[in-house]
């Protein structure tokens, strides 16, 4: 998977969050978006997610080799945005979970759209997160911390080659916060992943780092 930027903004009324931004995002790297808090971090990650869209310049989505396409658009293709979130996998603490479901029916329900990778059933995926004991517990009487490792499960047990994690250890402690590394190493090989944070340890594994203020 390729995503790619060119001579991009992004403006709110007269304002510019970034500007005259190109870049390359290619399969099986990591990368890191860095930058004081509301300096745009979240809202260049809410672009490449296809979620918000751009003032000006391009943004493109083409399909590698490098993984088994989800849909029906062949390898080294182009993907219109329209059909880029098939591609995409999303946690952010701005995202809501649907807290009337108990974690398991929630996990189905995310299934049912965007399956999981098939070494990690929906049980399984529970376990990893340590939520086992909570599958058939209605998200609402779930901690912060719980909800966030939920959050986790649903983008990095998604079967997507692009993973995008805004400030991913939100509400977790020091155990979460091992959890969390622990599954990039064991699930973020040959992935695409971005990460929004200023946090060192959200984002030690990435190769690569864009501080946003450079794009101002």
């Amino acid at each position: 998977m390729k995503i790619t930027l060119t001579d991009a903004g992004k403006r709110f009324n007269r304002d510019w969050i970034f500007r005259h931004l190109s870049y390359e995002f290619s399969s099986q790297h990591h990368y890191a978006i860095t930058g004081p808090n509301g300096s745009g971090k979240s809202t260049l990650l809410q672009v490449i997610a296809g979620a918000i869209g751009i003032s000006e310049g391009h943004l493109s989505y083409e399909q590698t080799p490098s993984h088994t396409s989800p849909s029906t658009v062949s390898s080294a293709a182009v993907i219109p945005p329209e059909k880029a979130y098939h591609y995409l996998s999303l946690s952010a603490p701005y995202l809501e979970l649907i807290e009337e479901m108990t974690a398991t029916e929630f996990l189905q329900f995310h299934h049912s759209f965007k399956p999981f990778i098939s070494a990690c059933p929906i049980a399984k995926a529970l376990a990893k997160v340590g939520l086992e004991t909570a599958a058939n517990k209605q998200i609402r009487f779930f901690s912060s911390g719980m909800k966030q490792r939920m959050k986790l499960a649903q983008a990095l047990f998604s079967d997507t080659p692009v993973i995008l994690l805004d400030e991913p250890c939100t509400n977790l402690d020091a155990e979460g916060i091992a959890l969390y590394q622990r599954l990039i190493r064991e699930y973020g090989a040959g992935r695409l992943i971005i990460v929004s944070s200023n946090d060192r340890q959200e984002y030690d594994f990435c190769e690569k780092v864009i501080d946003i203020r450079e794009y101002k």
